[in-house]
């Protein structure tokens, strides 16, 4: 699949929340992946491949080369697909054969796993407890986005939609913090990116609107974006 069929930077053409206040964003392009946009049917286990292929990506476009096998073998400069992230978690042991063309889903520790073997890419694991609320990290993430500028992978246990998260505001007053979520769960063909803000697949969400009884794990590649890093 040629990736210039999916949309580019999806979250873009988004408004603030708020007019108030400060907008953190990712920096860099990426394409859109979502259920089924190459064809390969994975509705209601893919979400966290499709994450990861969005952030994969950002990393290639970047200018990350793929890391080189040990038999000197170069990496693929395609963005993998489900069958091929399957395959590198078999072969770095952290899943048993079985899992290769299975239905079964994978969170943020796995993408992180996969982004090391393919880009030698290492990741920060941000953890927000069960009892934590996400707006105390909200420094970390803005940080994270004035620094590096990349797109992040988010993924819990009550709520295990995977989504990803390309910026942070917070209001005048600090007293709202929203995540600008790209949600890779539509499926079908989309146009325009008015039509994931229509349907929702790309919003800015409240913080205090995530399962609070939920924890989180946040996958933040710890590469600069080219324009962070001129």
């Amino acid at each position: 699949m040629e990736e210039k069929s999916l949309l580019l930077n999806v979250h873009s053409n988004l408004e603030p929340p708020k007019p108030d206040g400060s907008t953190y964003l990712m920096r860099g392009n990426y394409h859109y992946y979502h259920y089924g946009c190459d064809g390969f049917q994975d509705m209601g286990w893919g979400c966290g491949y499709r994450t990861l292929q969005s952030i994969c990506s950002w990393i290639l476009q970047n200018g990350i080369s793929p890391k080189v096998a040990a038999d000197g073998t170069a990496g693929s400069s395609d963005v993998p697909n489900i069958p091929t992230i399957q395959q590198t978690l078999v072969e770095i042991k952290d899943k048993p054969e079985r899992f290769f063309g299975s239905r079964e889903w994978i969170g943020t520790l796995e993408a992180i796993y996969v982004i090391d073997t393919l880009y030698d890419v290492s990741c920060r694991v941000l953890h927000v407890g069960r009892s934590d609320s996400i707006a105390k990290h909200a420094d970390t993430l803005r940080d994270y986005f004035e620094q590096y500028g990349g797109l992040i992978m988010m993924g819990g246990d009550l709520d295990a939609a995977a989504k990803g998260i390309a910026g942070i505001h917070v209001s005048a007053d600090q007293a709202d913090v929203y995540l600008l979520v790209v949600d890779p769960h539509y499926a079908g063909k989309i146009r325009t990116k008015e039509e994931l803000y229509t349907k929702q697949y790309v919003m800015w969400q409240k913080v205090d609107d995530f399962v609070d009884s939920s924890f989180y794990n946040l996958c933040l590649p710890m590469v600069k974006s080219r324009e962070l890093a001129a």
